[in-house]
């Protein structure tokens, strides 16, 4: 059994496709900093080789806006929780140096989470999720 989780929590009022964005793009940003969430590659029968898998399974959640703020302080304030979001701010620049600048601008209150990314000891992740429905 694997003592790590993985989750994803999208915002309920996102549009399907930017939930759908947001959630690979967090999948992306959370696997970046955990090398042992990939899998190596494999091969089948014909000798084709398909890339490393993600070897956790990632439910897909979703929360409110509100609850997505409150669950960002929440997570982040968890020893071994790595917290990854994705913002309103990120979803309408048009470059990541835009984002960056944008976002730094604005108040930790003020920003709009779309959906975020959690990362960490199983026990941590389920007391904070397990309360969520899963996003369908």
């Amino acid at each position: 059994m694997l003592t790590n989780k993985m989750v994803v929590v999208v915002a309920t009022e996102a549009p399907i496709g930017v939930a759908l964005n947001t959630a690979a793009l967090l999948g992306v940003g959370i696997g970046r900093r955990h090398d042992d969430t990939v899998g190596p590659d494999s091969v089948d029968a014909s000798g084709a080789t398909h890339t490393g898998m993600c070897a956790y399974p990632i439910p897909i959640l979703r929360a409110s806006a509100e609850q997505l703020h409150v669950l960002r302080g929440q997570a982040a304030a968890r020893a071994g929780v790595t917290v990854h979001d994705m913002t309103q701010v990120a979803q309408q620049a048009r470059t990541y140096e835009q984002m960056a600048t944008t976002l730094s601008g604005t108040k930790p209150e003020d920003i709009e989470y779309l959906g975020l990314a959690l990362y960490g000891p199983r026990p941590a992740i389920d007391s904070l999720t397990g309360a969520l429905p899963l996003y369908r």
